[in-house]
């Protein structure tokens, strides 16, 4: 190995350990590798920021405006509406056309925004039929990441290939180019899912509900304070805990002089400046301000009884990845006094954390209990990079403009899959379009795409490149090839598809699908087969991420509102990975022989 070679499988390696750490956001991670490898002398200077106006870039960009311009036309609420109806049969049936809807929707549209605009359908429905939101929530996210394999806008990973397969042979894959492969894994994907799937969430989780308590998206962690006329001054440790008890909650701390303590270590009496953390359902926390007569603590002033009253509303949210707050505290970024909202609880898992409320650094799956202004709401959330977890009015009847919207990006499908224009160009020219004839704001254009991904993207890019250029992707497919040495083409093209479905779930998937994608183009032409069939393992095993809740945004969506454990993803997402490679196999090797 020269010093090139070392210098890139370095970065790489580094960055890859950062990616899989999670403490650093992965735009972060992205752009530090960049700037690496350009003062390394990997990457000229002059090229390294060519990655940014790359038409996966560019692609990934459109797609995500028109997402979000469709969302708005009310088609997905009007849908949703007349599924309504049906979702009261049973959780295969519920999840089937919830699902199925996703799986529809990721296919022409971004799956993290499919996903955002179903999950509180989800939750609403799953609550009118008595069913944990656990039982759903899961197999919609898994849906949604199907849905994607089938167009070449439905994922990035697809977008990356396409390209790379266009710098390389001058000919990219179209938009129905993935249908012949991605199409029946979507399908058998969904089957075992809908069937089966559910079925393997941890029995704990799927009966989360009862007759007295029908929907509860899981534990809050809030912060109390008694009041000087509060039955619970003066009273020990046992005294509190029994009370709260009665009330459906329970006290796992004490903040007394800014030192936390949990509840068992615990000592003396409560007093009035005592600050107690309480495990409580949303539903609860009135019912315990009324009989114990203690103050919820928000993360500025007091805030008392009259949180519902007038202009100002409770609201659950989750954390995004990759959204503003994601790694940050309340207080960081001033949510009260710059958004004028409260943080009044916190729901991680199920599990405690060990800072304040407000100083509590928030994760990606978080779900936040939040109150203000109904008016400032849903445009803070946006803004601080979270999702609102509850169903929006339901607009059936579509304006002119929707329907003008519609058809426009129907007509950049056709032009794509026909040839006549490239994806970027026709995804490009509707994205103005719909922001010409005002479908979507200038603001609402911008504040649509995903940041983070598209720094992710423009930095991976080049670093990809000099990946390539250096010799190293020539080099690792020669390490594979002798490590496998007399094995066939196709074992070869199964090994490829595992590895990088195994990358992608501990890796963002676009990041996968642009350090494998090199790879496996070496490798097929070092076995001189058809470097198409290759690709296509990469793509798919790129956008198949259903081990963790780290390997795809849908995954780590779900995780806090469906109360998941870590491992509770590998109970459905390994058979389902097993699934996917026994049919994508031959799939592959039937549409893109060897």
């Amino acid at each position: 190995m020269n010093y090139e070679q070392i210098a890139i499988c370095s970065v790489l390696a580094a960055t890859l350990l950062f990616f899989v750490w999670g403490r650093w956001r992965y735009d972060l991670v992205a752009f530090g590798a960049l700037m690496v490898s350009v003062v390394l002398g990997l990457i000229p200077p002059e090229q390294a920021f060519l990655g940014f106006g790359h038409p996966a870039v560019i692609t990934v960009g459109a797609v995500l405006i028109i997402s979000q311009t469709l969302s708005g036309s009310g088609i997905i609420d009007a849908l949703t509406g007349r599924l309504s109806s049906a979702l009261n049969k049973g959780p295969s049936n519920h999840i089937g056309l919830i699902g199925g809807l996703a799986s529809l929707l990721s296919a022409f549209m971004n799956n993290v925004g499919a996903l955002a605009m179903l999950m509180p359908v989800a939750i609403k429905s799953a609550k009118q039929a008595a069913h944990s939101p656990s039982i759903i929530l899961m197999p919609i996210a898994f849906a949604s990441i199907l849905g994607g394999l089938v167009t070449l806008i439905g994922t990035p990973p697809n977008i990356i290939i396409a390209t790379f397969r266009s710098s390389v042979s001058g000919e990219p894959f179209r938009m129905f180019d993935f249908a012949p492969v991605g199409g029946p894994i979507a399908l058998v994907g969904m089957l075992f899912v809908v069937f089966f799937g559910w079925r393997l969430i941890p029995k704990k989780r799927r009966e989360n509900s009862s007759s007295k308590d029908l929907f509860k998206v899981a534990a809050y962690l809030a912060e109390f304070q008694a009041k000087e006329d509060s039955i619970l001054i003066g009273k020990g440790r046992r005294g509190v805990t029994e009370l709260f008890r009665k009330c459906d909650a329970k006290v796992i701390g004490i903040i007394r002089s800014e030192n936390r303590e949990p509840v068992m270590s615990w000592q003396g009496r409560l007093g009035i400046e005592d600050i107690l953390i309480v495990e409580v359902s949303a539903e609860n926390i009135d019912k315990l301000i009324a009989s114990l007569e203690i103050e919820l603590v928000g993360t500025g002033p007091k805030v008392t009884e009259d949180l519902k009253l007038g202009s100002h509303t409770l609201i659950e949210a989750v954390v995004s990845p990759g959204g503003m707050i994601e790694n940050r505290t309340a207080l960081g970024i001033k949510l009260r006094s710059r958004y004028g909202i409260n943080l009044l609880a916190l729901s991680r898992e199920g599990a405690s954390t060990r800072a304040r409320l407000g100083r509590a650094r928030l994760r990606a799956g978080d779900v936040l209990l939040l109150h203000g202004s109904e008016e400032q709401m849903l445009a803070a959330l946006s803004q601080i990079g979270c999702l609102p977890l509850a169903e929006r009015g339901v607009r059936i009847n579509f304006s002119e403009r929707a329907w003008v919207s519609i058809s426009i990006f129907i007509a950049a499908i056709t032009a794509t899959s026909t040839g006549l224009l490239s994806a970027p160009i026709s995804l490009g020219m509707a994205a103005v379009a719909m922001l010409g004839i005002k479908s979507i704001s200038l603001k609402e254009a911008y504040e649509s795409i995903n940041w983070p991904v598209i720094v992710l993207l423009g930095s991976m890019i080049p670093v990809g490149g000099a990946l390539q250029t250096s010799g190293t992707t020539e080099l690792i497919a020669d390490v594979i090839l002798d490590i496998g040495s007399g094995l066939s083409p196709v074992v070869v093209l199964i090994l490829v598809l595992v590895v990088t479905m195994t990358l992608s779930d501990i890796v963002n998937n676009a990041a996968t699908a642009v350090i494998m994608a090199p790879i496996a183009m070496n490798l097929a032409q070092n076995l001189n087969v058809n470097a198409d069939a290759f690709l296509m393992a990469v793509a798919v095993g790129a956008s198949c991420a259903f081990l963790t809740p780290i390997g795809h945004q849908n995954n780590t969506l779900v995780m806090g509102p469906g109360a998941y454990k870590f491992l509770d993803y590998w109970r459905m997402g390994l058979p389902l990975e097993i699934i996917i490679v026994a049919v994508a196999t031959p799939l592959i090797l039937l549409v893109w022989p060897l």
